[in-house]
């Protein structure tokens, strides 16, 4: 493990004043969501003997947008305190004396693939539930056995029941590429399921093949029980995370995807198809490329995960490609803000780290 001392960031602003400026923008927004039956609320009114008894009267219209712009305000309030923590950096002095990130989520760790070394880390190598980040695995998965990603296929029932975050509806006919795109930008749930049943390996087989896949890549930590990640018991670590994300973003055929802020596309099936345009739930890459180049990243949430992230960053000016991987942040801005305090700590420190400027190895 190496770091420095050295508490000059001036190296960093740029990626500060980018990352900064462009996440507060989006605060909000591109969380991976888990949908929830709206709720109905029956209103009766009160009269007679039950108005005798005391029974509260309604409350007037303007109680109600008194009550509602209450409510507003007071979400506001917690919104701007909780991104100003989340933008506030914190660092700890470590037992060598050196000053270090002091993260608020569960495990994080900053990788150089080209090297192998682990150059800052916290709870790394812990198992936990990683949510969406599942979703890398299925796409290699997946393409190792695609020929043809225009051929078309059609989505069933199962696909889309109970999937949680989706686009797609039963009956659309939808190109391999397509779905690709759906299940790294937006993390659909339905394309996952489609593309691991669709697969020659059938649906138990293609998430043994997963598990097999992370055995031959050494990720000894892993383990997948579904190809979207909505079952907590696909667990990972840091660690593994950081050469999968590193292996994956350096595919031709996936890094390009995870590269990209948006896509739109046409369904075909049922009546005249649906346009259906999706946006990367990874907010560092809509925040738009400044001085670093994003080679690749995925998002993952649900309740017992935390909020994940797994990147690819290469350093500004001819810098490395490195891993910075997040798990279990406890807010949606967490995780990138948690992403860019390690990345401003480390830039700062690039020459003193004697990094290299790598191609991953795969």
């Amino acid at each position: 493990m190496l770091f420095s001392r050295t508490s000059n960031f001036g190296t960093a602003r740029a990626i500060v004043l980018w990352l900064g400026a462009s996440l507060a923008a989006t605060a909000g927004v591109g969380a991976e969501t888990v949908s929830r039956p709206g709720r109905s609320t029956i209103h009766s009114t009160t009269t007679g003997a039950a108005a005798k008894r005391g029974a509260r009267p309604r409350a007037s219209g303007a109680a109600k947008a008194r009550a509602r712009v209450a409510r507003i305000r007071a979400a506001r309030k917690n919104s701007a305190r909780a991104l100003a923590e989340a933008s506030t950096p914190r660092y700890r002095t470590d037992e060598s004396g050196n000053v270090v990130p002091d993260i608020r989520a569960a495990a994080a760790i900053i990788y150089d693939p080209a090297t192998g070394k682990v150059l800052w880390e916290e709870n790394s190598q812990d198992e936990r539930s990683i949510a969406s980040i599942t979703k890398v695995m299925t796409a290699i998965v997946f393409l190792e056995s695609a020929t043809d990603l225009n051929q078309e296929v059609v989505i069933t029932r199962a696909d889309t029941l109970h999937a949680s975050t989706t686009y797609l509806r039963t009956n659309d006919r939808i190109r391999l590429a397509d779905l690709l795109h759906l299940l790294l930008l937006p993390s659909d749930n339905a394309a996952a399921r489609a593309l691991a049943r669709i697969s020659p390996l059938g649906y138990d087989a293609f998430i043994a093949r997963m598990n097999q896949k992370a055995e031959d890549l050494g990720l000894d930590h892993t383990a997948y029980v579904d190809p979207s990640g909505l079952l907590s018991d696909n667990i990972s670590s840091a660690y593994d995370m950081a050469r999968l994300i590193a292996f994956a973003g350096e595919d031709d055929r996936i890094g390009p995807i995870m590269r990209t802020p948006e896509y739109a596309f046409r369904t075909s099936g049922p009546g005249a198809g649906r346009i259906i345009t999706v946006h990367s739930t990874n907010q560092i890459l809509r925040a738009g490329a400044g001085d670093v180049e994003v080679r690749g990243g995925k998002t993952g949430f649900i309740s017992k995960a935390g909020y994940c992230l797994a990147t690819l960053l290469k350093l500004p000016q001819g810098g490395p490609s490195l891993a910075v991987v997040v798990l279990g942040a406890n807010s949606n801005l967490g995780r990138f803000w948690e992403t860019r305090h390690l990345l401003s700590w480390l830039s700062a420190r690039t020459q003193l780290l004697g990094l290299a400027s790598p191609a991953v190895s795969q």
